[in-house]
């Protein structure tokens, strides 16, 4: 989504303080846009800087930021990319840095990496975050990651058709994909605000809109009744393994084996899932399950990466959050 002017200076003014070998950079989240419930105008800004080589890049920002990293920047650049790169969701993330009178965290991964997960959805967590209205900081060139992130969107979209009844209004459908991600992962249970997916969707329905416009509009066997906001679909067997077969090869995989199926026949077996009733239900497990192990991992090495205090201080405004959002809330 495009930038405001007032965010757009402010970007600019704090990617000037980074390497400029970046293939793309966007912004994120409740420090971006508005969320409901969320009032505070001071949140956190969260970036993602997609750069060509990630040795380089960590050894430039080292030398330029050296007090954004944790003590594992006396590994060096390369080790801080291999750890980038093999453990979790091959981001790394600096966190609560204070850039431009503004708090932020940014994490960092190479535009290969970023390619791959977005087509297939090895972690659904940078996919699952492009899923949802980002601000583009930082245009890329690379007509292939463009083509990726595109898929992916098609992907939410036709795994969400998926785990919806015949007739759903425009929200549902938006709280299903913007929730994709989130499915399965245990900081929902503790750490996130309950109410994020619906914060999130609620307060920016207008930008789901335009990136699922041509979708809605387009899609063979969908009817989408844009003045009433509601949606209808076409649920028979032949509709169904459509859908499963646009679906990333990894939760495919995910969902044949949840149906006792094996990988090599998977075909075989997303055409009979489209003909059971559990088909739904097996798509949603699919990817709970994807997400249930990258959000772990991912966590622990946010860990590592930013510091045990820093760790520590992260926590407490995710605590703090959830008392807003009611989890903490006294019984």
């Amino acid at each position: 989504m495009a930038v405001s002017q007032t965010n757009r200076f402010l970007f600019t003014r704090i990617l000037s303080n980074f390497p400029r070998d970046m293939t793309m950079a966007f912004a994120y989240g409740s420090g971006v846009f508005k969320q409901i419930g969320n009032r505070d105008k001071d949140n956190m800004i969260d970036f993602i800087f997609v750069v060509g080589n990630a040795t380089d890049w960590h050894e430039q920002n080292l030398r330029r930021n050296p007090d954004h990293y944790s003590g594992l920047r006396l590994l060096g650049a390369r080790n801080i990319a291999s750890i980038q790169e093999n453990i979790g969701a091959s981001v790394y993330f600096n966190t609560l840095v204070r850039c431009e009178d503004r708090l932020i965290k940014y994490g960092v991964v190479s535009r290969a990496s970023l390619i791959k997960e977005l087509i297939n959805w090895d972690t659904l967590y940078l996919s699952g975050r492009l899923h949802k209205p980002v601000s583009i900081v930082q245009r890329s060139s690379s007509r292939k990651l463009y083509n990726a992130i595109r898929r992916n969107l098609q992907s939410a979209f036709y795994a969400s058709l998926l785990q919806l009844p015949e007739s759903f209004t425009e929200e549902q459908l938006f709280l299903k994909i913007a929730g994709l991600s989130y499915q399965g992962d245990f900081r929902m249970v503790f750490g996130e605000d309950k109410n994020k997916v619906s914060n999130i969707v609620k307060g920016n329905l207008d930008g789901f809109r335009s990136y699922y416009h041509d979708m809605l509009d387009n899609t063979e066997h969908i009817y989408w009744d844009q003045k009433n906001r509601t949606v209808e679909q076409d649920r028979s067997p032949a509709c169904l393994f459509s859908h499963l077969s646009c679906l990333p090869r990894n939760l495919q995989l995910h969902t044949a084996r949840l149906a006792g199926g094996a990988s090599h026949d998977v075909g075989e077996v997303l055409q009979r899932i489209a003909r059971e009733k559990e088909c739904s239900n097996l798509v949603a497990r699919g990817a709970r399950s994807i997400v249930r192990t990258s959000s772990i991992t991912q966590s622990i090495k946010g860990i590592f990466t930013a510091g045990i205090l820093k760790s520590a201080n992260y926590s407490l405004q995710k605590l703090a959050k959830m008392w807003k959002g009611g989890l903490l809330l006294p019984r």
